[in-house]
């Protein structure tokens, strides 16, 4: 029987949130010729992030329409599944919580190729040369995250420079954040000279700013969306670079 006339080099579902307006158009714009990408959304409520129980309360919110978001994309019958949200693992216990998702979906839904930040940002930063030392986070959370994020961060066997949190009340004004402000956040960062600086929250739109900013700052930025799709494509073997979102999908 032939296979899909459009994806017929891979299929790629996604799973993100439904207030995400960013994670979509990124993907897309990464997408080589022959893969397709097919976007399932988690519901979750629309309402502000009330300090770390807030949090806390959006990540389980998360957690439970994730099984659903993935059951409906999987009608599709994807070669692989993305987690179009970064915070969601890392929050509850970083790689380790990762690998919990993972098991829990394949004993309800079978065997499944789930790509996730947790993998893909450490595979980035070692693709990068960055084998260690300092790294630094710019973030859409509220200061809350602070502790969750360097408990992953150092998990990974690196060490937590510092973030920079730029405080969206709510998971959809999240993509409100004017691209200024992130810019003078990557600014400021850059000034202790860190191995890198990760970017954390799908829907902050980064992919492109990411590029522009390692000319400009003369060290890795590793945007999550950027590094998501990259180790997607990677671990689907296609060896396809893109222009235009950074040294990552340019040159490894």
């Amino acid at each position: 029987m032939p296979g899909d006339p459009l994806g017929y080099r891979a299929k790629f579902g996604v799973v993100t949130p439904s207030v995400n307006t960013v994670v979509q158009p990124e993907y897309d714009a990464m997408r080589p010729y022959g893969v397709t990408n097919h976007v399932a959304r988690i519901h979750i409520p629309e309402k502000p992030i009330d300090g770390d129980s807030g949090f806390q309360e959006l990540v389980r919110a998360i957690d439970g329409a994730l099984d659903d978001a993935v059951e409906r994309v999987l009608s599709c019958a994807p070669d692989y599944v993305l987690m179009g949200v970064s915070i969601e693992a890392v929050y509850q216990g970083g790689v380790s919580a990762a690998r919990a998702i993972e098991k829990r979906l394949a004993e309800k839904f079978g065997p499944l190729t789930l790509i996730h930040a947790a993998d893909a940002l450490p595979a980035a930063l070692a693709a990068l040369g960055v084998d260690g030392g300092e790294v630094s986070l710019v973030t859409p959370y509220m200061p809350d995250a602070d502790g969750h994020l360097r408990g992953f961060v150092e998990e990974l066997g690196y060490d937590y420079r510092r973030a920079i949190h730029l405080r969206a009340p709510t998971p959809l004004q999240i993509s409100h954040i004017p691209e200024a402000d992130v810019r003078t956040a990557l600014t400021d960062l850059a000034r202790d000279r860190p191995r890198a600086i990760i970017q954390f929250g799908a829907n902050l739109s980064m992919a492109r700013l990411a590029d522009e900013a390692e000319r400009w700052l003369g060290l890795p930025v590793i945007a999550v969306n950027t590094a998501t799709y990259w180790h997607a494509l990677r671990r689907a073997g296609l060896p396809d670079r893109r222009e235009g979102f950074g040294s990552l999908l340019l040159h490894h």
